[in-house]
């Protein structure tokens, strides 16, 4: 009998210690956020959350406000969405919020890369260094080479002028600036048609282990989907190995200056093969579905095209490319085209939808603009929605689901940056980004790489939908919260080269 109460009093333990947790017990404490914790144990709202995240957390703000706290896979989610009291999320004078641990989890996964202490800031000095002013200026010079050798080939202009071809407008915009910036960071060899093939078979590549992405991070890939994120996995480690960088000439000084920081720390080549893995996805995971949206809202919209090839007419004269010849863009020109930029702004306004984590380290108490306070859980994880939050928020942004091109410029032509809520003037207007110590490095690189596709694009060539009537397809539920948006169709497009001189 002493025997079989020991045995039921430790099941009786191991139960109650596998409700805990599961979360069973937890309650919502005094000045707390509401809780909504779902009704299965562990997994919360998880599913709901996976399968559409924007609608989620439309109606868990319905319904709670601008705060609450969601269980969902065994982890609380505190999500804030008012973007008046974002200031003290992202400046935390305190320490309290951390977003490196929960980074350096999430790319060991993805990417095999194991970070070491001061990675963080090493990226954000070579971005500094590399992707701003003189350096940006000569890696842009880089691009627009990059971008004349995949859309006209090696020898020139291999386009023939006046004849249409036709594809699908998202996979020849993620295509052309994927390959472009693949050769533009990490260089090219003597044989450029080489390197074209190199970069095309990358690009496939890159396609099906984006298209898995989503669910990898979720972990909610089937058997043989696991058994092919290893294999991709394995191939871009193998594809961007340390190693053929001595094959190759013109490698950016940016992904060069952080290889260097990385051996002089003692990082196994094979750990570097993984940090160019990582850096790829960063720096082409984004750009070309951006840019995909750019085109498209343009196209729907004549009005604002017509405005972005006048800007581009008067900043780059009679542009006509001539006979086997590059493009001749002066990349001084991307500094005096506010109209595109503000084309630009409101594309990543609707196009981009990042989440903004931060780990919650020590209870910490949450101040709120409106004065009220709530205290957060240590282990618990605050997270910001911008897309739903401020994006489509109708007091910062009027009809927020409509494209305006000049959504972002005064009357006088110079670029607006007062937008208000409640009648406050609002910091946080659009952050497509991120914003504080998760904000993008390469973000000026990105927006220049996308400004000069564009411009090249609308400038060189004549484009049409091939189906005029073509609604703007809506977004893929799966890509909420993974920075910029997919459409959950293709648009089928034609494009052909404007007449040489």
């Amino acid at each position: 009998m002493v025997l079989w109460g020991l045995v039921l009093g430790t099941l009786l333990v191991a139960m109650v210690g596998c409700l805990w947790l599961l979360g069973l017990f937890r309650q919502r404490r005094p000045q707390e956020p509401p809780l909504d914790k779902g009704f299965i144990p562990w997994l919360g709202h998880a599913m709901a959350f996976r399968k559409n995240m924007f609608e989620f957390l439309k109606y868990m703000r319905a319904k709670h406000g601008d705060v609450f706290t969601v269980q969902l896979g065994g982890q609380y989610f505190t999500f804030v969405m008012d973007p008046l009291s974002f200031g003290s999320i992202l400046k935390d004078a305190q320490r309290k919020l951390d977003f490196v641990k929960y980074a350096e989890k999430l790319v060991l996964k993805v990417f095999g890369y194991r970070s070491m202490q001061g990675d963080h800031r090493m990226i954000h000095s070579a971005s500094t260094k590399y992707l701003m002013g003189d350096g940006l200026e000569d890696l842009n010079k880089t691009m627009l080479d990059s971008l004349s050798l995949v859309i006209l080939g090696p020898t020139g202009q291999s386009l023939d002028a006046g004849c249409w071809r036709e594809d699908g407008l998202f996979h020849f915009c993620y295509n052309v600036l994927f390959k472009a910036g693949y050769l533009s960071l990490f260089g090219c060899t003597k044989n450029q048609e080489q390197d074209l093939l190199q970069a095309e078979e990358l690009f496939v590549q890159f396609r099906k282990f984006d298209l898995l992405f989503p669910r990898f991070v979720y972990s909610l890939l089937g058997p043989w989907e696991w058994l092919e994120v290893a294999r991709l996995q394995r191939l871009f480690h193998r594809m961007l190995s340390v190693n053929h960088h001595l094959e190759k000439n013109g490698i950016s000084n940016w992904i060069s200056y952080m290889l260097q920081c990385l051996r002089e720390q003692g990082t196994a080549p094979a750990m570097q093969d993984k940090f160019n893995f990582m850096m790829l996805w960063a720096s082409q995971g984004n750009t070309g579905p951006n840019s995909f949206w750019a085109l498209l809202f343009l196209l729907k919209h004549p009005e604002a095209m017509r405005a972005v090839r006048e800007e581009a007419a008067q900043v780059l004269g009679e542009a006509k490319l001539k006979a086997r010849q590059s493009f001749g863009v002066e990349i001084s020109a991307l500094h005096h085209t506010p109209v595109l930029d503000s084309v630009m702004e409101e594309t990543l306004r609707l196009g981009t939808a990042p989440t903004l984590l931060r780990v919650v380290h020590g209870d910490h108490t949450l101040k709120m603009a409106s004065g009220q306070e709530y205290l957060l859980r240590s282990g618990d994880i605050v997270a910001l929605f911008p897309y739903l939050s401020v994006h489509m928020d109708p007091d910062i942004h009027p009809e927020p689901t409509a494209f305006k091109y000049d959504r972002f410029l005064n009357p006088n032509g110079s670029r607006k940056v007062d937008f208000y809520k409640s009648g406050k003037k609002i910091h946080h207007y659009t952050m497509p980004w991120g914003s504080g110590v998760s904000i993008c490095p390469g973000r000026f690189l990105a927006l220049s790489e996308m400004k000069l596709f564009v411009l090249l694009m609308v400038t060189y060539f004549d484009l049409e939908l091939v189906d005029p009537d073509t609604p703007v397809p809506p977004v893929d539920p799966r890509r909420w919260g993974f920075g910029t948006t997919q459409p959950s169709r293709e648009v089928r497009f034609r494009y052909r080269l404007r007449p040489a001189q």
